[in-house]
């Protein structure tokens, strides 16, 4: 559906919303950076009040070097205030950007923690990476450069104007009549920047998407003759992002072009009237009070009145980044999380009974994606969950493991509701394995040992990889444990990925195992050896909820459900 103004106006408005709240975390480092920027400007005024008094005297009386040697110490002294100025401002804007980035790169990623790999699942990989890297990139320079010198660009110049009118009160007007042009002008060229800037970071987040999803299926697209095809949009699309650059890059240097015309015309105009009146060709208002030190101190500060302005536009497309940045990572933020709310009571270390009473879990459109009527599963129990497909074996163990809510019904862990729990310390209590395990890059240790706790724990390593067949594996590697894998994997067959995510479980001998799918599409050593794997944690104690088609895999289970799209389940 189309956007209408009025929905874009009230998106604009919730982005600049929520760019101020982020802009508030920077906290002290972003006032001293405003204080010291603008201490620094008003020093423009004696420094050019020294140096024009400097030449009127040395030009109108003929001052030696032991005459004006206080002039040149009292120079010396507010150079050295001014670079101490911009050198606390450097600091401070510094120290502003990392903490922006910190806090909201901390909030983002929580939040997609807090999402879940149910939530994430309908988000592109490369889009939700272009918004935790580059777009609160985006956001620094916005709080550490843009926001303080809007300030400054407010103090300083009213502080030089008043001293030119104290000087030479026309010499005064010209300067604040070409001072509105400036922001007016910018503020037209700003219209357009928001725009170009927020497609541009669009365009970035569907690059990355684009590019990360044609990276995964590179093999596939060669062996369906794609690659060539798939180069071409890819180039396409790279193309379309360099376009939207050079469009944000015009407006940019569109406004700083503005900026420099008037600012130079004005200063030129402030020239010419102190040169004349200097020459004594104007002899009304104040030309004719006009000195060597009063015109000189004039032209020293026309073009400082002009450079807070000047800096100001050189940060004025950050702001145009920051407001695109913003929309991207503001809807990102606001994405409802499917998993339930974590709450604070530890859950039990030993296995719990679990108790499902009429559990409904809808998808995003409302659609039914299980429902349940009552299922109570005993300590150290293992239930094989079966039936059609789509029927919500997986999503609930997705349920129980916390990847998502439920919207009606209750799930209780030994009496105490699911999200009343500290969901992290749940998780932690889980053992999971998938029909297709995740392996991260890195080395098969890394992969086994996510939990660190058992790091040292060698007899227990030596076990799980004894029980999941790993050690037979691992002889052919030449590198053992220290064999890298790439993404999903990549480098070692899937029995063998499954081997080790079933080994990643067996090391933890969690209370509670979920498992979903384990022997689908592997060839029968591999299978026998999960499930005998399985039947030594059910004959440990662990409870087990395994969601397959195949129960005729496991007579050892103690009991078979049967889960069917109605909302009932038969017990078997």
């Amino acid at each position: 559906m189309t956007a209408t103004p009025a929905d874009r106006r009230d998106a604009a408005k919730a982005d600049k919303q929520w760019l101020a709240a982020r802009a508030a975390l920077a906290g002290t480092p972003r006032r001293v950076s405003i204080v010291a920027g603008t201490l620094g400007g008003w020093l423009v005024i004696p420094q050019a009040g020294l140096i024009a008094w400097l030449v009127y005297q040395v030009t109108a009386f003929g001052a030696g070097l032991g005459d004006v040697a206080w002039l040149l110490a009292a120079l010396l002294l507010t150079f050295s205030a001014r670079a101490g100025c911009t050198a606390i401002q450097e600091w401070a804007a510094a120290d502003a950007a990392c903490r922006i980035h910190e806090r909201t790169r901390h909030e983002v990623v929580s939040h997609l923690f807090r999402l879940g790999p149910s939530g994430l699942a309908r988000h592109p990989a490369g889009g939700v990476a272009s918004a935790a890297i580059d777009q609160i990139n985006a956001l620094g320079p916005y709080v550490s450069r843009y926001q303080p010198q809007l300030v400054i660009t407010l103090a300083v110049p009213a502080a030089l104007l008043a001293t030119v009118f104290a000087l030479d009160w026309l010499a005064g007007i010209l300067l604040l009549l070409a001072a509105p042009l400036i922001p007016a002008f910018m503020a037209i060229v700003g219209m357009g920047a928001d725009a170009v800037s927020r497609s541009q970071h669009q365009a970035l987040a569907r690059l990355g998407g684009h590019f990360l999803d044609r990276l995964r299926g590179l093999d596939l697209l060669r062996h369906m003759g794609r690659a060539e095809v798939e180069a071409e949009e890819l180039a396409r699309v790279g193309d379309d992002y360099r376009r939207r650059t050079m469009a944000v890059l015009r407006v940019a240097f569109l406004s700083s072009a503005v900026l420099e015309f008037f600012s130079s015309v004005a200063i030129a105009m402030v020239a010419v009237y102190v040169g004349m009146g200097l020459l004594g060709y104007l002899s009304f208002g104040p030309a004719p009070e006009l000195t060597l030190f009063s015109g000189l101190f004039v032209l020293l500060l026309a073009p400082e009145f002009f450079q807070p302005l000047r800096q100001l536009a050189q940060h004025y497309h950050d702001r145009a980044a920051a407001l695109g940045a913003a929309a991207e990572l503001r809807e990102l933020t606001e994405i409802r999380s499917p998993m339930p709310a974590a709450g604070t009571i530890q859950p039990p270390a030993t296995p719990p009974q679990i108790v499902l009473d009429h559990v409904t879990v809808r998808g995003d459109h409302g659609e039914r994606m299980l429902a349940l009527a009552e299922l109570a599963i005993q300590p150290g129990e293992t239930v094989i969950l079966t039936g059609p497909s789509g029927v919500g074996k997986s999503t609930l163990l997705h349920a129980l493991a916390g990847f998502r809510g439920i919207d009606e019904g209750a799930l209780l862990i030994d009496g105490t509701p699911l999200e009343a729990l500290d969901l992290p310390a749940w998780q932690g209590r889980l053992g999971w394995l998938a029909q297709v395990p995740h392996l991260f890059p890195g080395t098969l240790q890394d992969n086994l040992l996510l939990d660190a706790a058992h790091a040292g724990d060698e007899p227990r390593v030596r076990d799980a990889l004894s029980r999941a067949g790993l050690e037979a594996v691992l002889k052919h590697l030449p590198d053992g444990l220290e064999t890298r894998v790439g993404e999903h994997g990549s480098g070692i067959s899937g029995g063998e990925g499954q081997r080790v995510a079933l080994a990643r479980a067996l090391v933890r001998r969690a209370p509670v195992l979920l498992v979903d799918e384990p022997t689908a599409s592997l060839d029968p050593d591999t299978a026998e050896i999960i499930t005998a794997a399985l039947k030594g944690e059910s004959e440990r104690g662990a409870t087990i909820l395994i969601a397959t088609h195949q129960p005729e895999d496991y007579p050892w289970a103690h009991r078979v459900v049967t889960l069917d799209r109605g909302g009932s389940n038969a017990n078997g």
